[in-house]
């Protein structure tokens, strides 16, 4: 019997393959690269962006194969809604692992199963005894809480909230007296056309006193954070690009 394979978590970059000026060796350490490039079993996010990653380490690590050979599956869509029913068997994912091949997991961005799918796979893999090892690499909530002065001894990612007005509005709320009672920093995200809608909210909602941080970029050439409070955000408004992905994170006083 093969001895099995290990399932890698495998960080990305954080821009989304489309800055031609992003190097990868600025954001991801050569350990990460050396291990991308002898992978030749891949379970993804998106098959699209992987080859796209995966070109690019190979300008800089060739890869143990080439790209046509390389099995790149991707992660099924977590099902909608109450009434979706369990969620798939993700085993079969692992089954080259079963044989003797690692394995590596990989997002479209980020960290794989922070704040993006994966979490499923990776339960699955300790469910079959198979050793999961994480990479090192960024993570644009650990890098924009870090850089924005609010309590990184307590915190909480909390998603996208509602789109729909009244149900952002109650949302931003709850999570502004969370923060109060607890003293612990709220970490949001936005779809990125969508982030001066977000910002537009926050400011009419939370408190003058509740300090609000925006990062923006994180790890672009033009990367910026702002940290303030509501009621200077209000004062001096900030445009924020409707392409780009950015964490909110608000601290109330």
């Amino acid at each position: 019997m093969a001895t099995p394979g290990q399932l890698f978590l495998v960080p990305n970059t954080l821009d989304f393959g489309v800055s031609a000026d992003c190097d990868l060796r600025e954001v991801l350490p050569a350990g990460v690269l050396r291990t991308a490039a002898v992978l030749t079993h891949w379970v993804a996010e998106n098959a699209k962006t992987t080859r796209a990653f995966l070109k690019r380490v190979d300008a800089i690590q060739p890869l143990a194969r080439p790209l046509q050979e390389i099995s790149i599956v991707e992660l099924p869509r977590p099902p909608k809604g109450r009434d979706a029913g369990p969620p798939p068997d993700l085993k079969s994912l692992l089954a080259p692992a079963i044989d003797g091949h690692d394995i590596g997991l990989i997002s479209e961005a980020g960290l794989p199963a922070i704040a993006d799918p994966g979490s499923d796979l990776v339960s699955a893999a300790h469910a079959l005894a198979i050793r999961v090892v994480p990479l090192s690499g960024p993570s644009s909530l650990l890098m924009a809480l870090g850089a924005s002065g609010l309590n990184g001894q307590s915190f909480a990612f909390v998603g996208y909230v509602p789109v729909d007005a009244a149900q952002r509005t109650s949302r931003l709320r709850e999570l502004e007296a969370l923060s109060r009672k607890f003293r612990q920093t709220q970490l949001m995200i936005e779809t990125p056309y969508r982030n001066a809608s977000l910002l537009a909210a926050l400011l009419a909602t939370l408190n003058p006193d509740t300090r609000l941080s925006v990062s923006c970029g994180l790890t672009l050439a033009g990367a910026w954070t702002r940290s303030d409070t509501v009621a200077r955000w209000r004062s001096q408004p900030a445009e924020l690009p409707n392409d780009v992905p950015a964490v909110f994170s608000l601290l109330a006083g």
